[in-house]
């Protein structure tokens, strides 16, 4: 796949990752030097996932003139948020307005204003250096100056029966997304860490009941939220349990069945909203190592900046956010990747001609 990219004057900034300039003069020449190889093979951004991130990041960079890429994944471009049915919480949209929907209509915006979206997977990298390589799964390798990471991650799954068939129909991961839709109704909430207490909480305002299941006899979450969850009198606790079946009546989830680890027992706990709250893998398998990951596999990034540990890669969204994986939280970290990817190609003498700000 190869992409023409024009190049015009434009002011210098300071690196993002750099912002005092303090950089080894040595390392920007040499990296400068790559990185001005010309041809219609090199582009000057490509951003791998879509989602509020990528699609956010692909606008700005288009904004200013950069034609970047985004490699939107083959199977689900968009992000999780091709599954939500109803997103209420995102601004500008007093009447809510559907996952698909508002996806589609960024990805609109990102090629108004000329990003390429191509829908394919990354399945390796080679991020070092001023040029770096990506191959897709079906469109050979693509060659560019900036990489932007937007992969998110992935929720993890119970995987047991009626999991899928219910997901968006009862079953859901994220809380604040969907706990309005279940006032007055029970709730079951799955885990035992921050994220299981946080959930239970929130939901504990909407729901008619909110039962935390866990399969421990002691919660991973600290000690500060499970004694505020103990004190909710709208939250109880099923311990050393598992959910083995998710019911329904084929149009919403009615109840889950609940396997006690200790007796063997099993009961049919009444729910409508199910909560799965066992965490989350940030998508960077293809990444193999190049970049520095925390403990929980999260890119990790430099102060408020979206540079990674290697020059020129920058990250964004779910596979950076460990604590708030949010959709507008997300769409802002990708316009601070992609000024930050501007500033980079600006400081390499890699301009492209701005349009006016509106």
């Amino acid at each position: 796949m190869e992409n023409l990219i024009s190049l015009s004057p434009s002011r210098k900034v300071n690196d993002p990752a750099d912002p005092a300039g303090r950089k080894n003069s040595a390392e920007i020449a040499a990296s400068a030097a790559q990185a001005a190889e010309t041809g219609p093979a090199v582009a000057n951004a490509v951003i791998v996932g879509s989602g509020p991130a990528g699609y956010t990041a692909a606008i700005y960079l288009g904004r200013a003139g950069y034609s970047p890429i985004v490699l939107a994944g083959a199977l689900s471009p968009g992000g999780q948020l091709v599954n939500t049915t109803e997103i209420e919480n995102f601004p500008g949209f007093p009447d809510g307005i559907a996952g698909p929907e508002l996806m589609d209509n960024m990805r609109k915006q990102a090629e108004r204003f000329g990003a390429q979206v191509i829908n394919d997977d990354v399945v390796s990298a080679d991020l070092r250096g001023g040029i770096k390589s990506l191959q897709t799964d079906n469109n050979g390798i693509f060659r560019s100056r900036t990489v932007i990471v937007t992969t998110g991650s992935d929720y993890r799954k119970l995987e047991v029966l009626g999991e899928k068939e219910y997901s968006g129909k009862g079953v859901s991961y994220c809380a604040t997304c969907d706990g309005y839709f279940f006032r007055g109704k029970p709730i079951a909430v799955i885990g035992g860490g921050d994220t299981a207490m946080s959930d239970a909480l929130f939901l504990s305002r909407f729901g008619l009941s909110v039962t935390v299941i866990h399969r421990r006899g002691t919660f991973r979450a600290s000690r500060i939220l499970v004694d505020r969850a103990e004190q909710d009198p709208n939250i109880t606790f099923v311990l050393d349990s598992t959910v083995s079946k998710i019911n329904g009546d084929g149009t919403s989830a009615q109840s889950v069945n609940v396997h006690d680890l200790k007796n063997g027992t099993d009961t049919v706990l009444p729910a409508n909203g199910i909560f799965i709250a066992i965490g989350h893998t940030p998508r960077t398998g293809f990444l193999s190592g190049q970049l520095d990951l925390d403990d929980g596999g999260y890119i990790r990034t430099s102060g408020a900046t979206a540079q990674t540990s290697l020059s020129g890669v920058f990250a964004a969204g779910d596979v950076v956010d460990s604590v708030y994986r949010q959709a507008i939280s997300a769409a802002g970290m990708g316009s601070r990747a992609a000024l930050d990817a501007q500033g980079y190609l600006e400081n390499i003498g890699m301009t492209g001609g701005l349009r006016p700000a509106v």
